[in-house]
Order: C-alpha cells, then structure tokens, then sequence
C-alpha cells in the first residue's frame, strides 16, 4: 500500500514561499504531512534548520516553540539554509532512529530514501541524464568558514542529474542524491562548471549579481520530493513540495526573455 503524496500548494501564501529570517518565525510553518510518529516540513529558504554557528534561531526552535506541548520534537536530516522544501522532523525516538538508519542505508545502497532536489544552473547541460560520482573533502577558509571542494581523498559522494529544461544560458536539473554528502549538489555541480544560480557560496558571483537584479533574490535549489518507507508502518510514504513563487517566477521570466530548446515551458 502507497501513501499518496500530499498536495499542499493551494494553501502556500506569498509570504511562506519569501526568503524570511529565521530568527523571526511567527507564522506557522507549512506542513506537508503529520502522523504520531514524524511530520514533514515544507521549509521556506533563509532559515536554517537549527540555531548554532551564528544563527541563534532554526526551524526546530521554531516548531518546539509552536507547539510547546510536544515531548519530542527532533530533526530526522538537513538542508541548508538558503534551500526549500521537504524537511522531515521526527516525533518519537524510535521514529527518529528508525529514519536515521533509513538515511544511512540510503547513503550505502542508494535505495532506502529517494530525494530529488530541483536546479536552475548558469549554462548549457546537455546531458538527459549524467551519474556525477566525485569524492567531498570538508575543510576550512583561514576566517574559519566551513567549506567542501572535491578532492582524491574526500568521501564517496554520488549524485545523478536529469535535464528538465534549457535555455539559452541556464538549465533546470533533478538532481537525485545517491549519498547525502554536505554541499553535495553544489560542488558537484560548480566542480563541473555548472554553478547553481544565486548560489552564494559556490556560485558565479558577478551572475549572481545580474540575477538579483533579474528578480532572482535566493539560490536556485529546491527539496522537491522525497520517497522513503515509513518508520513505523514501512508503507511508502511520498512527499512533494511546490516550487515556491519566488522560484517559478524566475522560471517564467526566463521563458519570456530567454529562448528555450529544451524540456517543459513554465
């Protein structure tokens, strides 16, 4: 028996879909699926996942402090602050070790969770699909920021993309993670000499500043669905997030201003 994925983008509003800052949750955050054992978050972007390194407010302080009632309030995994999308909390303790098994085995067999992230790069990828295989090293900047480069000597680290669509100088991707490596994505994709658009970190920064300018306020990457058996029942359970607005209309923009020759219209 399947769980059908739970639809929730006629309920977004415009301000759920805005980069916010974390520190100044006080909406509820939207949620894409609850039961007694986990829910999923569909997280907005510029809000970290947890305080720390800075940030002294997340999406776990948020959740705990909105529902003061919950004994246990746990992050199952992580995105990054400028990413969106599917987030998955756990609300037991068995259910959160049981997900984070689910999330390990998934990084060896690449077949316990399926997680797909949507990618709008700066160039011209042809590939329909590619398998991205190149090893991730952790390591610091001299003011002490953390960053990853691919490098011999890094971690096992898989990812395989799937043209969406292409323009004249972007390309939408999927990009499936086979392991959960930090920055995956990105590296891999900057390491290629495709960088993510509005990508801060990794990215084009001179592109970054056009597309600021062309109504591109945030990094391009989107949690956009995730498959995975649940860790109660182990039926599947599937989660889908909208594109936020802020993103589809970029996508739209870029079809009117941009000529297009490959893959769906927006």
């Amino acid at each position: 028996m399947r769980i059908p994925p739970l639809r929730m983008a006629e309920r977004k509003s415009e301000r759920e879909n805005e980069i916010i800052d974390g520190a100044a949750i006080k909406a509820e955050l939207p949620i894409l699926f609850e039961d007694e054992a986990l829910l999923a978050i569909d997280k907005p972007a510029g809000i970290a996942v947890h305080g720390g390194s800075g940030v002294s407010f997340g999406v776990i302080e948020a959740l705990r402090r909105q529902r003061p009632q919950a004994r246990f309030l746990e992050l199952a995994h992580r995105l990054d602050r400028e990413t969106s999308g599917v987030l998955l909390v756990g609300k037991k303790r068995s259910a959160l070790n049981a997900l984070h098994d689910l999330f390990r085995s998934g990084g060896r067999s690449g077949g316990a969770v399926d997680k797909r992230y949507w990618v709008l790069v700066v160039g011209r990828w042809m590939d329909p699909l590619r398998n991205v295989r190149l090893p991730l090293l952790k390591y610091d900047l001299p003011s002490g920021e953390k960053r990853v480069r691919v490098a011999d000597e890094g971690k096992a680290s898989h990812t395989v993309f799937r043209l969406l669509a292409r323009w004249k100088g972007f390309s939408l991707l999927e990009a499936e993670l086979k392991t959960g490596r930090t920055h995956q994505i990105r590296v891999h994709l900057a390491h290629l000499g495709y960088p993510i658009a509005g990508d801060e970190k990794y990215g084009d920064f001179a592109r970054n500043r056009e597309l600021q300018r062309d109504g591109l306020k945030r990094m391009f990457l989107h949690a956009r669905s995730m498959r995975l058996p649940h860790p109660a029942s182990g039926e599947t359970l599937e989660l889908e997030s909208s594109l936020p607005t802020a993103l589809a209309s970029f996508l739209q923009h870029l079809s009117q201003h941009d000529a297009q020759d490959y893959g769906q219209t927006f």
